[in-house]
């Protein structure tokens, strides 16, 4: 339908609450905003939503919510499973509460019973909530760690996953067919209450889930040995992780966590940060002048939804913090939750995994090797993790070790599906511990490990291209890269190519074709020579297309020139084709 006739219909329709209308005739005349507010759906992806807040059909409200919702009530009720209920989370994001209750109240008028937390939690609790209650699906109301001016809708099945194949098809099958609006059900709240179809959930949760982080603790002795001595230094930059970081840490015994308090407190504006990724410098230029300030041994920071941590740790010979990307803290913690388990245990099980996603680092791999276990690649997206958890469990064959992607997200243990920046808070701190009784800093087990595995580099470069042209754009990015596979890639030859869309394997010098063995995307991935590689596809949350990289050095100093050196040549590269 023509943008303006849905425009149109949205200012006349009684169905649309007079707000709505209101924001909208604001817009009259501007034919961009009008064009960009409902040229298209806003698209429910195989993460569910995520856009702008605001009035149009391609924007995050409440109408678009229950749109959605009706969609995932029809999936449920088409297999059978409304009597398990759905649980529902939200982040402190303008309208998070408001959404999820819009969501809440539709499922409930779909015979749905609906469980929804009492105020803001993080994403692995919501994930570990599913499981806990025995729901068929959860709902989190986050854009993680997008600019303020967005929110987002995240789908999970009853694995506690992020919803795969076939149930993100299913359920994109069903929103698709909700093309009227006053179609979709609602009720009241109260007589949702009264129903017992809208339960509120709370401590119920927060308790269990707390107690499966602390079993996970492999050296509770070298934290009653530093817990005076180790200075740790926190920010949830205004989201989720505040209160279930903190109290982990102090019931595990740490005395000295100090919270940046201008980022302490829930607040949708991130008023300190242009937008609260913790990936960002910017993001820690409070947690750094306090870490300064109390001498602080490792500076944590997570994402408003608190399944992403980032982290600086001191230098003790120079006194500097260094910041570690998702890959460094990653493998920090992975090696030191793997090498543990074998000290403890004495034995690695024989057919235990380490999970990592195609674009996160070769040390990984290097990892698995020395340790004799197996490395599993998933596509990007750390619900192909959890469903990799999910196999081991119904084959019975496979042990869950540790799990990671590049994008600072891990998780240690299996009693959520998503990844967990509460846990990794609690391990990176453990471990903090552990090395700290050998007289040794994190920065210095960094260091170990580049010794014994290699001085790999890895980092993400991105063109951003938006509105209907910049999609197109990304699309005839990747057909000419399909098309035309390059040779050689900023002075590696190529010596393989991975095209994820079409599930071949190419040897460059061979020409022998095999399977990658993983589900269709549109990624390709180009095997370089020297244990470098690049990889690239469009974002599934903003309008980007990224171009991932990787490149093993003589030392650090080696590996950083390397890699921004590939980056650059690879972004060259690009720029030709737009």
């Amino acid at each position: 339908m023509d943008y303006k006739v849905m425009y149109g219909q949205w200012l006349d329709n009684p169905y649309f609450d007079e707000e709505t209308k209101a924001e909208l005739k604001a817009i009259a005349g501007d034919e961009k905003e009008i064009e960009d507010r409902f040229y298209m759906d806003l698209e429910f992806g195989t993460a569910g939503l995520r856009g702008v807040i605001g009035a149009g059909t391609n924007r995050m409200n409440i109408y678009t919510v229950r749109k959605a919702t009706q969609g995932l009530a029809n999936y449920i009720l088409s297999v059978g499973g409304e009597g398990k209920g759905v649980a529902i989370a939200f982040d402190s994001r303008h309208m998070s509460p408001e959404f999820a209750d819009e969501a809440a109240l539709c499922l409930a008028a779909n015979g749905i019973k609906a469980y929804v937390f009492e105020s803001l939690r993080p994403t692995p609790e919501l994930s570990y909530a599913v499981r806990r209650l025995g729901c068929i699906a959860g709902i989190n109301i986050t854009a993680s760690h997008n600019p303020p001016e967005y929110n987002g809708y995240k789908v999970y099945w009853e694995d506690g996953a992020q919803i795969t194949p076939p149930h993100d098809t299913g359920i994109m099958d069903e929103v698709k067919k909700v093309t009227d609006y006053a179609t979709v059900k609602t009720m009241d709240k109260d007589a949702a209450v009264a129903a017992g179809m809208y339960q509120q959930i709370g401590a119920d949760i927060d308790d269990p889930y707390i107690a499966e982080l602390k079993s996970l603790v492999l050296h509770q002795d070298c934290i009653d040995a530093v817990k005076d001595d180790l200075t740790i230094v926190y920010t949830p930059l205004h989201g989720t992780g505040n209160i279930p970081v903190r109290r982990v840490l102090k019931e595990l015994g740490f005395t000295k966590v100090y919270v940046v308090p201008e980022q302490e407190l829930p607040n949708g504006d991130f008023p300190t940060v242009s937008y609260p990724n913790p990936e960002t410098e910017e993001a820690f230029e409070l947690g750094l002048k306090l870490g300064e300030k109390v001498n602080a041994d490792l500076i944590l920071a997570t994402d408003p939804d608190a399944d992403r941590l980032g982290v600086y740790v001191k230098d003790s010979k120079t006194g500097e913090y260094h910041s570690l990307t998702g890959n460094m803290s990653g493998c920090l913690i992975g090696d030191y939750v793997i090498s543990q388990r074998k000290e403890r245990d004495g034995f690695l099980p024989a057919d235990g995994a380490f999970i990592k996603s195609i674009v996160s680092t070769n040390m990984a791999d290097a990892i698995a090797k020395y340790y004799g276990i197996q490395l599993i690649e998933v596509l990007t997206g750390f619900k192909f993790i959890g469903q990799q958890i999910l196999k081991f469990e119904t084959e019975g064959k496979g042990t869950y070790l540790f799990g990671m992607e590049e994008s600072y997200g891990c998780l240690t243990g299996t009693y959520a599906r998503d990844k967990d920046a509460v846990v990794a808070s609690m391990t990176l701190c453990e471990a903090a511990a552990y090395y700290k009784t050998k007289n040794m800093t994190l920065w210095d087990a960094m260091i170990g490990m580049y010794e014994r595995y290699g001085y790999y580099n890895d980092h993400v470069e991105s063109i951003t291209l938006k509105g209907i042209e910049g999609l197109a754009k990304i699309q005839e990015i990747m057909n000419t890269l399909r098309a035309e596979a390059p040779k050689e890639i900023g002075g590696y030859a190529v010596t393989a190519v991975r095209d994820y869309k079409t599930g071949v394997i190419t040897d460059t010098a061979t020409g022998k074709e095999t399977p990658t063995g993983l589900p269709a995307s549109n990624v390709l991935y180009y095997e370089l020579t020297d244990d470098a590689w690049v990889c690239v596809r469009p974002s599934g949350t903003e309008p980007k297309v990224k171009f991932y990289l990787g490149v093993k050095g003589t030392s650090l100093e080696d590996a950083e020139g390397k890699s921004k050196e590939l980056g650059a040549k690879v972004l060259g590269m690009i720029q030709k084709m737009i």
